[in-house]
């Protein structure tokens, strides 16, 4: 607790927390991030689930309860994540990007599609029919919002995975490579080089190296 001035009421309470995530090689949600995330008083009113959410951190902080550290961990990320949905909701129809994307009815929905089975053998055809939309109006409203083609946004997710599979696991490469859609391990050593700038193999080696 801080406090400045006068022994006078608190005119402002500050909760801060810290949230870490892998960001690389590639993370569509922290390149989208803003570097500041303001949001209006609105957004975490008392009654909405913001505020419910801040109101239980508060709550769980200063209550110092056993177990409190593994609640406070669960809370942080579910605030990020309501911070995130008002982040979208609140967004324009003029706004291009990963979020603006996600708010899209179609580019939403192929990106759910790609997340949920990104070893799927996907072509712009597909996902374009699984959307509802023509070939060439899908792949000009994706690139249009996410900055960049399907496929190449799919194979950069593709390599994100395998990226956190090689330093997590010691699976061979090439079940690696399974996992991700590749049935060919020289393919995939191509598209993980081409993406990530280095090997598969030497990435694992650098990640597993103490630092």
């Amino acid at each position: 607790m801080m406090r400045l001035g006068d022994n006078g009421p608190a005119d402002a309470r500050i909760l801060c927390g810290f949230l870490g995530c892998d960001t690389r090689p590639f993370n569509p949600l922290v390149e989208a991030l803003p570097p500041v995330l303001h949001l209006q008083g609105s957004s975490y009113r008392e009654n909405s689930g913001l505020g419910y959410l801040i109101n239980a951190a508060r709550v769980e902080s200063e209550g110092r309860r056993t177990g409190g550290e593994g609640v406070l961990a669960r809370l942080g990320e579910l605030l990020f994540v309501e911070a995130i949905r008002c982040h979208i909701e609140a967004l324009g129809p003029e706004q291009t990007g990963w979020f603006a994307g996600l708010a899209d009815r179609h580019v939403g929905q192929a990106l759910n599609l790609l997340h949920g089975k990104p070893a799927a053998d996907w072509t712009l055809d597909d996902l374009a029919k699984a959307v509802g939309l023509s070939r060439s109006t899908f792949a000009q409203r994706f690139t249009h919002l996410i900055g960049q083609p399907p496929m190449q946004y799919l194979t950069r997710w593709r390599m994100q995975l395998a990226a956190g599979l090689l330093a997590s696991g010691s699976d061979p490469i090439a079940r690696v490579a399974e996992a991700v859609g590749y049935d060919s391990e020289a393919a995939f050593n191509r598209a993980f080089r081409r993406t990530v700038g280095t090997p598969p193999a030497a990435w694992r080696q650098t990640q597993m190296s103490p630092q």
